[in-house]
């Protein structure tokens, strides 16, 4: 979609993200505490969701938060079509089109003692679907949060790091670059060319999942 100011846009979506991820780590050890060792990533998103938007502030921040929410295409004919299901959607008014994606990824899974990383997936079946713009279409900002299941942030950011440099359709512009932290979140940047030429942005958050269990 078109939004006019793009730069001005981008500007009001990382204010969002900023935001958003203030309170994302306020409620983060609640999140946790009643989920299993190893939950599924729509277990754990489900329920983040669910806590963010009974957030006041988060209230304020936004219209409203959605989980999985279904993005449209529209047919040459005029007809829509479902483009596929965004993991959380942060809708800044009522207008459908103009919404801040996040796309939630598990990393350092543990299964039978061994870990896998999962920095493949998190690229493949996460970042592509906005490069091929099936998701954000024609927004300037996309983001990523990964649920680091061991807690182990170090060794995710440096498996990220190399699926992301090394996956070539991705048309990494510039990045990863780390930011400051939000609490225990770490973050990084990463700018990419879309396949519409367009550019895009993307804010990666890494939520360390084990440090908050008792």
């Amino acid at each position: 979609m078109a939004l006019g100011d793009s730069q001005a846009w981008a500007s009001h979506f990382i204010s969002v993200d900023e935001r958003l991820l203030e309170r994302i780590a306020f409620i983060w050890p609640t999140c946790v505490a009643v989920l299993p060792t190893q939950p599924k990533e729509d277990e754990i998103t489900l329920n983040l969701v669910d806590l963010l938007w009974k957030d006041p502030v988060v209230r304020r921040i936004c219209y409203y938060v959605e989980y999985q929410f279904e993005t449209f295409g529209i047919l040459p004919n005029g007809a829509k079509y479902s483009k596929g299901i965004i993991d959380m959607a942060v809708l800044l008014d009522q207008e459908r089109e103009r919404y801040l994606a996040y796309e939630c990824k598990r990393l350092n899974v543990i299964h039978s003692g061994k870990r896998s990383s999962l920095a493949t997936a998190y690229v493949t079946e996460g970042m592509m679907r906005f490069i091929s713009e099936q998701y954000a279409e024609g927004l300037p900002i996309g983001c990523m949060l990964g649920y680091v299941m061991d807690g182990d942030t170090p060794f995710a950011m440096k498996q990220l790091a190399n699926a992301i440099s090394s996956q070539r359709t991705l048309r990494l512009i510039s990045g990863p670059t780390s930011i400051a932290p939000t609490h225990d979140i770490e973050r990084f940047l990463t700018t990419h060319t879309r396949t519409t030429a367009t550019t895009i942005e993307f804010r990666h958050a890494l939520l360390p999942y084990t440090n908050y269990q008792g």
